[in-house]
């Protein structure tokens, strides 16, 4: 039974995080976040001691007296929780996220999944317009910052469905980001 569907499908590989499964009437691709433990362990370092700091911080507002730093205390954890928001999302996004896309019976599905949750997203083939390349400037200091490891963005790919734009392919070479345009478009088509 296991060689049947090794015949019906061909798994590929595009560069070090793209996976690809070809069958009759399914393409899947799978994007993982990231190829660098080394990276994954000193975000979450840099986890860990925000998480630490912001309760220290946190724990002596009890203990002032000025109302005027009290307030400068409140203001500060409301950027520390942002943060610690932030940096929380992208560490669970690079320890046990993924991309998932899959075309399969006239429609494209995308999930970012994380740990298995997550928001599955589901778009008529019909419907997908203006399927291209998203280019990066490498001078522009917002770009530079999305492509950072603690950022979940820097997106590769865009097509517009309806009236509204939709990215997909977090932070792809951009070898791989063409190569997997060319295999979802060629799966599109057919």
């Amino acid at each position: 039974m296991q060689s049947v569907v090794e015949e019906k499908s061909k798994i590929e590989i595009i560069g070090k995080r793209i996976s690809v499964l070809k069958s009759d009437d399914l393409y899947s691709f799978v994007i993982v976040p990231s190829d660098a433990n080394w990276k994954i362990y000193l975000l979450f370092a840099w986890l860990f001691l925000w998480t630490v700091s912001g309760v220290v911080v946190a724990a002596n507002y009890f203990m002032l007296t000025n109302a005027n730093l009290k307030l400068v205390l409140i203001m500060w954890l409301g950027f520390w929780v942002y943060f610690e928001f932030k940096i929380g999302k992208a560490f669970l996004f690079r320890r046990f996220g993924k991309e998932k896309i899959w075309i399969k019976g006239g429609k494209l599905f995308y999930w970012r999944d994380i740990a298995g949750r997550g928001k599955k997203l589901e778009f008529d083939k019909e419907l997908i317009k203006d399927f291209e390349l998203i280019q990066k400037n490498k001078k522009d200091f917002f770009a530079s910052i999305n492509e950072s490891f603690w950022v979940i963005g820097g997106e590769s790919i865009i097509f517009n469905y309806g009236a509204k734009p939709y990215r997909l392919g977090i932070q792809l070479p951009e070898e791989d980001a063409k190569e997997l345009l060319r295999q979802m478009k060629h799966a599109l088509r057919g």
